[in-house]
């Protein structure tokens, strides 16, 4: 999940810089920063794919923990 938010954060920062020049009058960045705020959505799939997994661990911990019993 740690990685998913610094990527997350990264596609942020590039989202917020991408769109600055727009409001500022300023000429627009290269397509390849626009590329960046990609990283973005990917860095919200791997922190949701971080939550997941650790859900269905702490079940299956608790599952076996039940059993144990």
């Amino acid at each position: 999940m740690r990685a998913g938010a610094i990527v997350f954060l990264v596609g942020a920062v590039a989202t917020m810089a991408t769109v600055a020049p727009l409001f500022l009058g300023a000429d627009p960045l290269p397509s390849a920063a626009y590329f960046v705020c990609m990283l973005m959505g990917v860095g919200f799939v791997i922190a949701a794919a971080g939550v997941l997994r650790t859900a269905a661990d702490q079940r299956r911990r608790a599952r076996e923990a039940s059993a144990a019993r």
